[in-house]
């Protein structure tokens, strides 16, 4: 170009030359004698332009005919043209292609929205690889109705392997037909599993949000929550799955992309990898964070993640993961798919999210932390997850393979007249319940709890009539005050009667008493007996009403005391602000004396038993604990006794305090074992048979109880105030609690 602008002779010579050269007439080729060099005639006829074929130099020719006009033939441009676009086309297009295959890579061939290449390992000849029909393209992720999506930069790079046959990636569609898709599941899901004794179908709702309450109808489009360093976390293991499905590229990636559209995520991308010999890798990029799974088609096996940093609910798509991917074999000898799971919290909520509070938030409690964060359990379903005016309920049913063995459980299950199928109670799953993400009582631990928690103070009293309980909305602290003849009326004061009407649903051996039911005036149904009386208000505004002091210079005198008071209610380390009031009020806890009858006995649960290495309770976690404590002295109770039970079914050994009004009734304390068996058999209800009604507690277990653990007193001699026998336990105490004294005393 640069010779071509300096020169205009040289573009005139090469244009007539050229055009000449490809388009000559008869008239004008070129004899054997002409010279290589044309030149076009000054005489214009009605042939057109003739060309004359001379011996004279060019240059000569263009200085005698600088006047003369060039005609350039339009094919001659259209040619041009045309070899200097594909040219360049084609050495551009196939250069690299050649390149890339000696270098051993293979590129991605775009075609719409999905990218597919071959790997570049070829697999072995003994080895069969399908190739997928068109009918059997990747299906395409599309966006949720009504979700923003914003615009994002795919970058990925591809790496040869030997392991892979197929190689595919799918990018989201956002044109604008795609916008139709909607989601089928809601909030609430029938849950059709064998997995109680009585293989009954439990129907759950599931609303736990990420703050407990219920979320919108499109949970993970909340540009807020998508950009805090929070999320959740589901792992997924399933067994016993049909082996056709987990080698099928196609029906995995279709239903990963439904249980992605049906859970109202959006998935941007996905890459997948049909494997040698057997086997599907897939991997999604979510607008909320990331979703992957793997098979082994010949064990029937598949595991998957999903991950999502939105508030949205991950738990109650379980059902559906289980029904995309629990795809059993046709074949009616194999066992049915097996489903475990694991969810976890993720990330930081406390700082990034306003006015987070982690106790409203189950999740990040021991339902967490002991329930959904294990996935080691062999059966977990959650049977209940509901709300009530005043706290979250969760029920779920529990097999820890360490306690029990899920393949006796099935076989409990059928009538082959084995062991299992013969005593069935023994081998079935453990049922837990959760009041806002707490731990409130286990099927394993129900007797063990509500027994140590309720005989122990019943026994001791020479003749209960009147006893009232402080919470124990599920109904087994009053079941087990009713085996006791002498009681006359118990009351039931719990503010949340949702948690009452639940539990009869859900959790019906708390509320079962049918062991005593063949009892004049008794029921199978505890809450019917006739000594009941459950009142549903607030149990603190109950006591100061009626029994503050400032209640005994006046004439309303309708609330007769109680021999036996039983608080079994929140924990005192529970981080609510009524958990505090509950055991640090004074005007409350001066009720409770007042609500005593001279003789009378308070029991209150006081929540985990200290570790002997434990800081002292008025520096650690349980400071409402040792308030209590001073508080109880303070007040007027004479002794105050603590005592821990081991196999309650919480993860720590459970403490209960007694505190006695007078000294007499604290020498009933410290019977014998016969003493104590021979009351209990003239004081407690025996079933139709003539059996005691009580499963675990008896005389022997009351002797464990009668003198606090090690770890009491070493708890109590590091305050920071050391009492004096801790030094000298010859001394004797000015507190009416005193694990030292208690311990080294001769009774």
């Amino acid at each position: 170009l640069n010779i071509m602008c300096r020169r205009p002779s040289f573009i005139r010579r090469f244009s007539s030359s050229f055009a000449v050269a490809m388009w000559p007439t008869k008239q004008q080729q070129p004899t054997a004698t002409s010279t290589s060099h044309y030149s076009i005639s000054a005489s214009a006829s009605s042939n057109g332009g003739i060309i004359d074929s001379t011996s004279s130099s060019s240059d000569d020719l263009y200085e005698s005919h600088t006047h003369e006009k060039v005609y350039l033939p339009a094919k001659s441009i259209v040619v041009t043209l045309a070899m200097c676009v594909t040219l360049p086309f084609l050495i551009g297009y196939f250069g690299p292609l050649l390149v890339l295959r000696g270098l051993g890579v293979v590129p991605i061939v775009c075609q719409g929205t999905i990218m597919s290449s071959s790997s570049v390992a070829l697999p072995p000849q003994d080895v069969t690889v399908p190739k997928a029909s068109n009918e059997e393209r990747l299906p395409i992720p599309t966006v949720y109705e009504g979700k923003h999506v914003p615009l994002t930069l795919y970058t990925s790079k591809m790496f040869p392997s030997a392991g892979s046959a197929t190689s595919n990636t799918v990018q989201i569609d956002r044109s604008s037909s795609a916008f139709q898709v909607k989601s089928k599941i809601s909030d609430s899901n029938v849950i059709s599993q064998n997995v109680s004794n009585q293989q009954e179908i439990v129907e759950s709702s599931f609303d736990i949000g990420e703050k407990g309450e219920e979320s919108n109808d499109n949970p993970h489009n909340s540009d807020f929550d998508g950009h805090l360093p929070a999320g959740q976390h589901l792992l997924v293991d399933i067994k016993n799955v049909d082996s056709e499905f987990l080698n099928s590229e196609h029906r995995l990636a279709t239903a990963m992309v439904e249980l992605i559209t049906e859970s109202q995520l959006t998935l941007l991308s996905y890459h997948c990898h049909s494997l040698l010999p057997i086997g599907v890798s897939c991997a999604g990029v979510l607008l909320e964070s990331h979703v992957a799974f793997h098979t082994w088609p010949s064990e029937g096996v598949i595991v998957m993640d999903l991950f999502t940093c939105g508030s949205g609910k991950l738990i109650p798509i379980l059902p559906l993961i289980k029904q995309l991917f629990g795809v059993g074999a046709e074949r009616e000898d194999l066992e049915e798919p097996v489903l475990n799971w694991s969810h976890k919290l993720r990330g930081f909520r406390e700082g990034f999210v306003p006015d987070y509070d982690p106790t409203r938030n189950p999740l990040d409690s021991d339902t967490g932390r002991f329930v959904t964060g294990r996935l080691q359990d062999d059966i977990k379903l959650p049977v209940l997850s509901a709300s009530t005016d005043f706290q979250t309920v969760d029920v779920y049913e529990l097999m820890d393979p360490t306690t029990r063995n899920v393949n006796n459980f099935y076989k409990s299950l059928e009538d082959d007249g084995s062991y299992e199928s013969l005593h069935p109670e023994h081998f079935g799953p453990n049922r837990v319940l959760l009041l806002d993400g707490v731990i409130q009582s286990t099927l394993f631990g129900d007797a063990p709890y509500h027994e140590s928690i309720v005989h122990p103070a019943m026994i001791t009293h020479p003749n209960p009539k009147r006893v009232a309980i402080i919470g124990g909305g599920e109904g087994a602290t009053l079941r087990e005050i009713l085996k006791h003849s002498t009681v006359e009326q118990a009351v039931m004061i719990e503010i949340d009667e949702g948690v009452v009407s639940l539990s009869k649903d859900y959790l019906p051996e708390w509320q079962d008493c049918s062991s005593i039911a063949h009892h004049k005036g008794r029921d199978a149904w505890c809450f019917n007996d006739t000594r009941a009386d459950a009142r549903f208000e607030d149990a603190m505004a109950y006591f100061t009403d009626n029994f503050s002091p400032k209640q005994d210079d006046t004439d309303d005198d309708s609330e007769s005391p109680y021999e036996v008071i039983v608080m079994d209610c929140l924990d005192p380390n529970d981080n609510v602000e009524f958990a505090e009031f509950l055991y640090t009020s004074d005007t409350y806890i001066q009720s409770l004396y007042h609500a005593l009858t001279d003789d009378g006995i308070l029991v209150v649960q006081v929540g985990a038993s200290p570790k002997v290495d434990q800081a002292a309770d008025e520096t650690g976690g349980f400071v409402n604990r040792s308030e209590m404590m001073k508080k109880l002295n303070e007040y007027g109770f004479k002794s105050i006794h603590i005592y821990d039970e081991s196999h309650s079914g919480f993860f720590a050994s459970w403490s209960t305090l007694l505190a006695f009004k007078d000294a007499e009734t604290r020498e009933r304390w410290y019977r014998s074992s016969a003493e104590i068996e021979l009351d209990l058999s003239r004081r407690i209800l025996p079933t139709k048979e003539g059996k005691s009604s009580l499963r675990y507690f008896d005389g022997a277990t009351m002797k464990g109880y009668q003198v606090p653990g090690k770890q009491f007193e070493a708890v109590y001699c590091r305050q920071e105030e050391q009492p004096q026998e801790c030094n000298d336990k010859l001394l004797n105490g000015s507190s009416s609690y005193s694990p030292v004294l208690e311990r080294h005393a001769i009774h």
